[in-house]
């Protein structure tokens, strides 16, 4: 696909847009992590514009200019996957897993000459797929994989009441013979969803060996339970986990151990539905995307602690109160974008720490699902808290549901034609 010229992206200057007259209800129904209007729930307020991002002193050093992208085929001999959602390497074994929404897993060969896929696990019979943001929606292996086999999964459970569930299951042989053993779940964390939207899913694990997990506020225009500002519950944040036993603890220097009423598994909060979020693997940075309501989609760099102003605030804008919202304690983006244009949900992805394309090595990449737009931004002069616009570095026409990262740093879109695509510069 033809790469365009990078070009500023000029979200700052427009003005958020609200729900277009006559727009269908379910418009932004078919994106992975976000349904914006649950059945039955009214329209809610948009911003007019969101406030500027702070002006750099004359001191401050300019945020580099990201290089143009492609995508090309990753795998062009292996077949089509329905909704593909997570894919991981397997270290030191020359396969990927790849999760589908429906909740199978597959393995195939780590190579451009990749030709044949195998099932590694069938998880449907215990996946609820009644939501369209509802599923198998995260995967990622243990730390120390190569000894214990240990893979751990986020989904949304059938049977019983509407939740999502983390799990650790257990992997038995090698390469392209790995199969996941579905008798050996053992449950981790359960967390019952008032909706079947914005669940979040993201699970992964920090440098510091703990399991960081996305969950959102829980669904429903506008976040009507309040969950995004409440510490007493887990819904709006983004948890850090201790899994070596069961079920999982809060590690005792999590943020909120020693404030009251509040759940001491919680790391940062203030979200609506975080799609997405990764480590730099360079500086340990957690980055993470989250969808907008109706008028902003943004990007966070997530601080222990951190209150990221969900529902309060939509992007860099008020939201609730949608004029003169207090701002105090407020963690701002470090990017927004206008949620117009073919635009309908973020999807986050990586900064980029691999070898073959110096150029674009330092530079945060995220998509949007509806538009396939990527962007890129400078992480090492966002971490300065150098103010950083997004550079608009490929029109990609397809529906991007998710990144990946290789072994050796190099970056993967997983999008909803079936196919997994390596980034390149051209």
């Amino acid at each position: 696909m033809r790469a365009l010229p990078a070009l500023a992206l000029l979200a700052l200057l427009l003005a958020a847009c609200g729900s277009e007259p006559g727009a269908s209800p379910d418009a932004h129904s078919s994106a992975p992590a976000e349904t914006r209007t649950a059945p039955g729930e009214p329209a809610e307020p948009t911003p007019t514009s969101a406030p500027p991002a702070p002006t750099p002193t004359a001191a401050a050093p300019r945020p580099r200019t990201p290089p143009a992208i492609d995508v090309a085929p990753a795998y062009p001999g292996l077949r089509t996957f329905e909704r593909p959602i997570a894919m991981v390497e397997v270290p030191g074994e020359g396969v990927a897993l790849l999760a589908a929404q429906d909740g199978r897993i597959f393995v195939f060969e780590h190579s451009a000459e990749a030709d044949a896929a195998e099932l590694a696990l069938d998880w449907r019979g215990r996946t609820r797929r009644e939501g369209n943001e509802e599923g198998l929606l995260g995967l990622t292996l243990d730390p120390d994989f190569a000894e214990n086999r240990w893979v751990y999964l986020y989904y949304t459970a059938a049977g019983g009441p509407r939740r999502s569930v983390v799990a650790r299951l257990r992997a038995t042989g090698t390469g392209m013979s790995l199969r996941i053993d579905p008798d050996s779940e053992v449950v981790l964390l359960e967390v019952e969803q008032p909706y079947s939207n914005h669940n979040g899913g993201q699970t992964l694990f920090g440098p510091d060996g703990m399991l960081y997990v996305a969950l959102g506020d829980g669904g429903g225009a506008g976040d009507p339970q309040g969950n995004g500002q409440n510490l007493g519950t887990l819904l709006g944040s983004i948890l850090r986990l201790d899994v070596r036993s069961a079920p999982a603890t809060a590690p005792p220097d999590n943020p909120f151990t020693s404030t009251e009423g509040a759940r001491p598994e919680i790391w940062a909060y203030g979200f609506r539905n975080p799609w997405r979020f990764t480590f730099d693997r360079e500086t340990g940075d957690l980055w993470a995307a989250d969808v907008g309501q109706n008028s902003w989609e943004e990007v966070d760099l997530v601080r222990p602690g951190g209150n990221y102003g969900w529902n309060v605030m939509e992007g860099r804008a008020c939201f609730r109160p949608p004029t003169g919202c207090d701002q105090r304690g407020l963690e701002l983006p470090v990017a927004v974008y206008p949620t117009r244009d073919g635009n309908c949900a973020v999807t986050g992805g990586y900064v980029y720490r691999g070898d073959a394309h110096p150029a674009l090595r330092g530079f945060y990449l995220f998509a949007d699902y509806c538009s396939g737009r990527i962007w890129a931004l400078d992480a090492e002069a966002a971490r300065r808290g150098v103010p950083v616009e997004p550079t608009l570095v490929a029109e990609t026409g397809l529906s991007i549901a998710s990144f990946a990262e290789d072994k050796a740093g190099e970056l993967y879109v997983l999008a909803f034609d079936g196919r997994v695509y390596r980034i390149t510069v051209p």
